[in-house]
Protein backbone atom coordinates (compact mmCIF):
# COMPACT_ATOMS: atom_id res chain seq x y z
CA UNK A 1 0.00 0.00 0.00
CA UNK A 2 1.29 3.21 -0.71
CA UNK A 3 1.02 6.22 1.46
CA UNK A 4 1.49 9.59 -0.24
CA UNK A 5 0.90 13.05 -0.17
CA UNK A 6 -0.09 14.91 -3.40
CA UNK A 7 -0.21 18.31 -4.74
CA UNK A 8 -1.67 18.72 -7.75
CA UNK A 9 -1.02 22.39 -9.24
CA UNK A 10 -2.41 24.08 -11.80
CA UNK A 11 -5.28 25.91 -13.89
CA UNK A 12 -9.24 25.53 -13.24
CA UNK A 13 -8.80 22.27 -14.99
CA UNK A 14 -7.34 21.02 -11.71
CA UNK A 15 -9.51 22.55 -9.72
CA UNK A 16 -12.46 21.17 -11.64
CA UNK A 17 -14.17 23.73 -12.86
CA UNK A 18 -17.52 22.93 -14.75
CA UNK A 19 -18.32 19.49 -13.02
CA UNK A 20 -21.14 19.27 -10.89
CA UNK A 21 -19.47 17.17 -8.49
CA UNK A 22 -16.90 19.00 -7.69
CA UNK A 23 -13.88 16.35 -7.92
CA UNK A 24 -12.50 16.86 -11.35
CA UNK A 25 -9.78 14.51 -12.86
CA UNK A 26 -7.42 14.33 -9.48
CA UNK A 27 -10.50 13.91 -7.16
CA UNK A 28 -11.29 10.67 -9.29
CA UNK A 29 -7.86 9.43 -9.45
CA UNK A 30 -7.53 9.90 -5.99
CA UNK A 31 -10.45 8.13 -5.13
CA UNK A 32 -9.91 5.21 -7.33
CA UNK A 33 -6.72 4.90 -5.52
CA UNK A 34 -7.88 4.95 -2.04
CA UNK A 35 -10.27 2.26 -3.80
CA UNK A 36 -7.33 0.04 -4.42
CA UNK A 37 -6.15 0.62 -0.90
CA UNK A 38 -3.72 3.38 -0.91
CA UNK A 39 -3.37 5.83 2.07
CA UNK A 40 -3.47 9.13 0.02
CA UNK A 41 -3.88 12.82 1.28
CA UNK A 42 -4.49 14.88 -1.65
CA UNK A 43 -4.18 18.30 -1.60
CA UNK A 44 -6.22 20.38 -4.90
CA UNK A 45 -3.84 23.55 -5.78
CA UNK A 46 -5.51 24.14 -8.94
CA UNK A 47 -6.38 27.97 -9.11
CA UNK A 48 -8.81 29.37 -12.68
CA UNK A 49 -7.25 31.38 -15.11
CA UNK A 50 -3.42 30.61 -13.74
CA UNK A 51 -0.88 30.54 -16.87
CA UNK A 52 2.56 29.41 -16.47
CA UNK A 53 3.64 32.78 -14.94
CA UNK A 54 0.87 32.64 -12.07
CA UNK A 55 2.35 28.88 -11.26
CA UNK A 56 5.78 29.89 -11.26
CA UNK A 57 5.24 32.47 -8.82
CA UNK A 58 3.25 30.16 -6.49
CA UNK A 59 3.79 26.88 -6.53
CA UNK A 60 6.94 26.58 -4.28
CA UNK A 61 5.50 27.71 -1.63
CA UNK A 62 2.02 26.13 -2.06
CA UNK A 63 4.06 22.81 -2.40
CA UNK A 64 5.97 23.95 0.92
CA UNK A 65 3.34 24.29 2.94
CA UNK A 66 1.88 20.60 2.44
CA UNK A 67 5.14 19.03 2.88
CA UNK A 68 5.79 17.01 5.85
CA UNK A 69 9.34 16.01 6.84
CA UNK A 70 9.66 11.87 6.30
CA UNK A 71 6.37 11.64 4.66
CA UNK A 72 6.32 10.51 1.03
CA UNK A 73 5.69 13.81 -0.74
CA UNK A 74 4.83 14.15 -5.12
CA UNK A 75 3.91 16.59 -7.37
CA UNK A 76 1.54 16.52 -10.34
CA UNK A 77 1.27 19.43 -12.84
CA UNK A 78 -1.30 20.17 -15.60
CA UNK A 79 -1.11 23.84 -17.01
CA UNK A 80 -1.05 25.67 -20.67
CA UNK A 81 -4.53 26.23 -22.06
CA UNK A 82 -4.82 29.81 -20.77
CA UNK A 83 -1.23 30.36 -21.95
CA UNK A 84 -2.80 30.62 -25.56
CA UNK A 85 -5.44 33.18 -24.31
CA UNK A 86 -5.70 36.88 -26.46
CA UNK A 87 -6.20 39.83 -23.64
CA UNK A 88 -6.42 43.08 -25.75
CA UNK A 89 -5.51 41.36 -29.26
CA UNK A 90 -2.20 39.96 -27.75
CA UNK A 91 -1.30 36.68 -26.31
CA UNK A 92 -1.31 36.88 -23.10
CA UNK A 93 2.02 34.25 -22.89
CA UNK A 94 4.12 34.26 -25.41
CA UNK A 95 5.51 31.07 -26.58
CA UNK A 96 9.05 31.36 -25.44
CA UNK A 97 8.01 32.69 -22.23
CA UNK A 98 5.63 29.69 -21.62
CA UNK A 99 8.25 27.27 -22.38
CA UNK A 100 10.90 28.95 -20.31
CA UNK A 101 8.47 29.21 -17.48
CA UNK A 102 7.37 25.66 -17.76
CA UNK A 103 11.04 24.85 -17.78
CA UNK A 104 11.52 26.97 -14.40
CA UNK A 105 8.72 25.10 -12.58
CA UNK A 106 9.11 21.73 -13.95
CA UNK A 107 13.15 21.62 -13.09
CA UNK A 108 12.98 22.87 -9.87
CA UNK A 109 9.82 20.71 -9.05
CA UNK A 110 11.75 17.16 -10.05
CA UNK A 111 15.12 18.14 -8.62
CA UNK A 112 12.87 18.14 -5.20
CA UNK A 113 10.15 15.72 -5.25
CA UNK A 114 9.03 13.26 -7.83
CA UNK A 115 7.09 14.78 -10.28
CA UNK A 116 4.45 13.71 -13.26
CA UNK A 117 3.55 16.69 -15.72
CA UNK A 118 -0.26 16.03 -17.61
CA UNK A 119 -0.28 18.13 -20.64
CA UNK A 120 -3.21 20.44 -21.65
CA UNK A 121 -5.84 18.71 -23.44
CA UNK A 122 -7.71 20.25 -26.56
CA UNK A 123 -10.56 22.81 -25.97
CA UNK A 124 -14.05 24.06 -28.44
CA UNK A 125 -12.01 26.80 -30.09
CA UNK A 126 -9.93 25.77 -32.68
CA UNK A 127 -7.56 28.66 -32.93
CA UNK A 128 -6.63 28.25 -29.86
CA UNK A 129 -6.28 24.61 -30.26
CA UNK A 130 -3.25 24.96 -32.85
CA UNK A 131 -1.46 26.93 -29.98
CA UNK A 132 -2.75 24.34 -27.05
CA UNK A 133 -0.99 21.43 -29.40
CA UNK A 134 2.07 23.78 -29.85
CA UNK A 135 2.39 24.08 -26.06
CA UNK A 136 1.94 20.32 -25.50
CA UNK A 137 4.27 19.49 -28.08
CA UNK A 138 6.77 21.38 -26.32
CA UNK A 139 5.92 20.23 -22.77
CA UNK A 140 6.40 16.59 -24.08
CA UNK A 141 10.26 17.48 -25.66
CA UNK A 142 10.83 19.92 -22.13
CA UNK A 143 9.72 16.73 -19.79
CA UNK A 144 11.91 14.54 -22.16
CA UNK A 145 15.17 16.39 -21.68
CA UNK A 146 14.32 16.07 -17.94
CA UNK A 147 13.32 12.68 -17.61
CA UNK A 148 9.83 13.30 -16.47
CA UNK A 149 6.98 11.83 -17.16
CA UNK A 150 4.73 13.33 -19.35
CA UNK A 151 0.86 12.91 -20.27
CA UNK A 152 -0.24 14.20 -23.79
CA UNK A 153 -3.82 14.46 -22.91
CA UNK A 154 -3.97 17.03 -26.20
CA UNK A 155 -3.04 13.98 -28.56
CA UNK A 156 -5.48 11.77 -26.22
CA UNK A 157 -8.63 13.99 -26.42
CA UNK A 158 -8.33 15.27 -29.94
CA UNK A 159 -10.13 12.77 -31.65
CA UNK A 160 -12.47 11.79 -28.70
CA UNK A 161 -16.47 12.45 -29.30
CA UNK A 162 -16.92 12.15 -25.34
CA UNK A 163 -14.14 14.46 -24.19
CA UNK A 164 -15.66 17.40 -27.46
CA UNK A 165 -19.02 16.95 -26.43
CA UNK A 166 -18.38 17.49 -22.78
CA UNK A 167 -16.52 20.67 -23.53
CA UNK A 168 -19.26 21.65 -25.52
CA UNK A 169 -21.59 20.93 -23.22
CA UNK A 170 -19.20 23.03 -20.76
CA UNK A 171 -18.30 26.39 -21.84
CA UNK A 172 -16.02 25.35 -24.31
CA UNK A 173 -13.04 25.05 -22.13
CA UNK A 174 -14.09 23.40 -18.99
CA UNK A 175 -16.36 19.77 -19.56
CA UNK A 176 -18.98 18.73 -17.65
CA UNK A 177 -18.27 15.59 -15.81
CA UNK A 178 -18.11 12.97 -18.10
CA UNK A 179 -14.72 14.66 -19.45
CA UNK A 180 -13.53 14.82 -16.54
CA UNK A 181 -14.65 10.76 -16.13
CA UNK A 182 -12.80 10.34 -19.62
CA UNK A 183 -9.59 12.20 -18.40
CA UNK A 184 -9.71 9.66 -14.86
CA UNK A 185 -9.92 7.04 -16.79
CA UNK A 186 -6.77 8.32 -19.20
CA UNK A 187 -4.54 8.76 -16.32
CA UNK A 188 -5.69 5.41 -14.71
CA UNK A 189 -4.10 3.92 -17.81
CA UNK A 190 -1.28 5.84 -17.52
CA UNK A 191 1.55 3.32 -16.31
CA UNK A 192 3.71 6.76 -14.73
CA UNK A 193 0.62 7.30 -12.74
CA UNK A 194 0.20 3.57 -11.41
CA UNK A 195 3.73 3.19 -10.98
CA UNK A 196 2.62 5.14 -7.83
CA UNK A 197 -0.59 3.61 -6.88
CA UNK A 198 -0.88 0.53 -8.84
Amino acid sequence: MAVLRISFIGDSLVAGTGDPEFLGWAGRICRAARGRGHDLTCYNLGIRANTSADILARWRAEAEARFVSGQDCRLVFEFGVNDTKDVDGRRIVEPGQATLQARQILGAAKAWLPTLMIGPPPIADEARNARIADISAQLARLCGELGMPYLATFDAFAGSRTWCDAVRAGDGVHPIATGYEEWAKLIETWPAWRAWVP
